[in-house]
């Protein structure tokens, strides 16, 4: 076991030292509510994320997770410190420019697949960048569906999918633009765990071979076993990370946490 990387809060990275990384957080503290009694959920995070890598982030119930991601993702703004998603610093950005930025650069897979129901599969993956104003490549898209293996299936409507298949669209939407980081939230939890993992599993090989880096949040240890390291909460403060883990390393570790 080994900590996760971590460096001074003190000013934005040069160019060079952001060279590889897809996510940093420096000292991000996030807090509810106001006074007299706001309350924390995460207490000073900071970790680096390599452009490529998967990380599973997980903790018990009330642990921070979700938040993490939120903050990390842009979806929420922490009430101090640092977030930088490749090379921009994101923490400091007006609500409508964070906006603009999540399109380009962040994609999302969520339990619910969200997918469009009168759309088809291959109208569903083109969505964010349709939305973005930007011309389809379908040739990727073509790539894209055959590595997630949906080739066949363009023309079908997520009511004619299976839930796997469905959250295949899903992954396949949240990296055809090719942002520069896919943040699942519970990913798998509407499927089965036979599915799921495979789910899982696809996406680390997809992701590995498209360079891709993810960052899963989950509370399935078998899911966080097909990452390359899982990052473990604990009362909003990171406090150990597991490289490479089983499932049944991960089990053991959060049974400790849980005490």
């Amino acid at each position: 076991m080994t900590s996760p990387s971590t460096q001074p809060a003190t000013a934005p990275p040069p160019a060079a030292a952001t060279a590889g990384v897809a996510v940093r957080l420096e000292d991000v503290h996030k807090q509810y509510g106001g006074a007299p009694a706001p309350v924390p959920a995460l207490r000073g995070i900071s970790l680096t994320l390599p452009t490529g890598s998967f990380t599973a982030v997980m903790g018990p119930s009330g642990s921070g997770k979700s938040t993490l991601l939120n903050c990390a993702a842009g979806l929420d703004v922490p009430t101090s410190g640092r977030v930088w998603v490749g090379g921009a610093e994101i923490s400091t950005l007006s609500p409508d420019a964070l906006t603009r930025f999540r399109r380009e650069h962040v994609g999302f897979v969520f339990q619910d697949y969200n997918l469009i129901a009168h759309l088809s599969v291959a109208a569903n993956v083109r969505l964010p960048v349709v939305l973005a104003g930007r011309e389809p490549d379908l040739a990727w898209q073509e790539e894209l569906l055959a590595e997630i293996g949906l080739t066949g299936m363009e023309d079908r409507r997520p009511g004619e999918l299976s839930g796997g298949q469905a959250q295949r669209v899903a992954i396949a939407r949240a990296l055809f633009s090719r942002p520069t980081v896919v943040f699942a939230d519970e990913p798998t939890g509407a499927l089965d765990s036979r599915t799921g993992t495979a789910v899982l599993t696809l996406l680390r090989k997809t992701a590995s071979r498209l360079r891709q880096t993810v960052v899963v949040v989950t509370h399935d240890a078998r899911v966080a076993a097909a990452s390359e390291q899982v990052l473990l909460l604990a009362d909003g403060r990171l406090v150990d990370r597991l490289d490479e883990p089983t499932a049944e390393q991960v089990t053991a570790r959060m049974l400790t946490l849980g005490r």
